[in-house]
């Protein structure tokens, strides 16, 4: 007679969790890690002294609202505190957002490829994810218009879109947001916001005043180099924001993430001058692969995206060889992060020799 186990949902058996870039392997010169899309950069001093600060109070528990932390998210888009909420990462905010708003029968619209988290946590809440798929690398927002149903309760659009860079332009967004019914919610998911320079592209917290359904997605992990401290936030309206402070996690943002947030955004000019640093070598990068024949779509986050197909496997596997990290997606193709100026420069030495069709 065999011993009985615990009976677990029966979607735990139908997806992959979300896998993390890996770190290099080990080999007998220096790594790089360029498959996260992490800053290359340390946080500054005066954060880290405030981290030290906070670390020896973490024997309380952290404020559960994040009042001072609101505040200066709050103070620095200028929009009311009520509009705020924060989460474990920006990723935390869209399982909030999903535990708000779907019921039994609910369907999540995203463009595909995007951020892989949407599926599994899609799933998890008991959704129906709708995959548009992206049309020359971008999303297509007229079709992802038309498959809007009844049904529908939440839209993803991530721009720039992660993997492959790409942005949506104020007049087409404005364009969609017009056909999206008032009872469904989009959600502008920018991680990547600082990283943006053309003026083309729609700044979320600019568009959603206007608009009650829509609500945007903001994060310390990127720009602000605060990745290991798990800090994002979104600004919308008060029904929503209130609804993704109702389905945190309690303490989910901890104490020590809610001080160096803070001591961040009073240190915002002197980490956006980092900033321009990576957006000169994102853009440095990607002409240096064009100009060796590379296919690589215009990109406005902090990492490239390289169409390879069935050679994404073998293109990764010649990174690794080199003492380097790179995101592949099977079959696919590849993300790589910008890193430090040898790293990068050690990527680029690797696709001009990588052997094409």
């Amino acid at each position: 007679m065999s011993t009985p186990t615990p009976r677990f949902r029966p979607i735990l058996d139908q997806f992959a969790p979300y896998k993390p870039g890996k770190p290099p392997a080990a080999s007998a010169g220096r790594t790089y890690k360029l498959s996260s899309n992490e800053s290359p950069f340390g946080p500054l001093p005066s954060v880290v002294k405030v981290i030290a600060e906070a670390a020896g109070e973490v024997n309380r528990y952290p404020d559960n609202s994040a009042a001072e932390l609101t505040e200066a998210i709050a103070a620095r888009y200028r929009v009311p505190a009520s509009h705020v909420a924060v989460g474990c990462g920006s990723v935390g905010l869209v399982q909030q957002l999903l535990e708000a708003v779907v019921d039994p029968g609910a369907e999540v619209l995203y463009a595909w490829r995007s951020f892989e988290a949407y599926p599994y946590l899609a799933d998890l809440a008991g959704a129906t994810s709708v995959q548009v798929p992206l049309r020359d690398e971008r999303h297509d927002l007229e079709a992802m218009a038309a498959a809007i149903t009844a049904a529908t309760r939440l839209i993803f659009v991530c721009t720039p879109n992660n993997p492959t860079g790409t942005v949506v332009s104020t007049g087409e967004l404005a364009r969609f947001l017009d056909q999206v019914p008032g009872d469904c919610l989009v959600v502008l998911d920018e991680a990547y916001a600082e990283y943006v320079r053309d003026p083309a592209v729609p700044d979320g917290i600019e568009m959603y005043a206007g608009r009650p359904n829509v609500a945007v997605l903001r994060t310390f992990s990127k720009a602000y180099g605060l990745a290991g401290l798990r800090v994002g936030f979104l600004v919308g309206h008060e029904p929503v924001a209130a609804a993704a402070r109702k389905t945190m996690l309690t303490f989910a943002v901890n104490a020590v993430a809610q001080a160096a947030a803070v001591a961040s955004l009073a240190a915002e000019a002197e980490l956006l001058d980092r900033v321009e640093l990576v957006v000169a070598e994102r853009d440095r990068i990607r002409a240096e692969l064009t100009g060796t024949g590379w296919t690589v779509p215009p990109t406005e986050a902090n990492f490239v995206w390289l169409r390879l197909g069935p050679d994404t496997m073998r293109f990764t596997d010649a990174c690794g060889q080199a003492g380097l990290s790179v995101r592949p997606f099977a079959g696919e193709g590849v993300r790589v992060s910008v890193g430090e100026k040898v790293a990068n420069d050690l990527f680029l030495e690797v696709a001009k020799n990588f052997p094409r069709p």
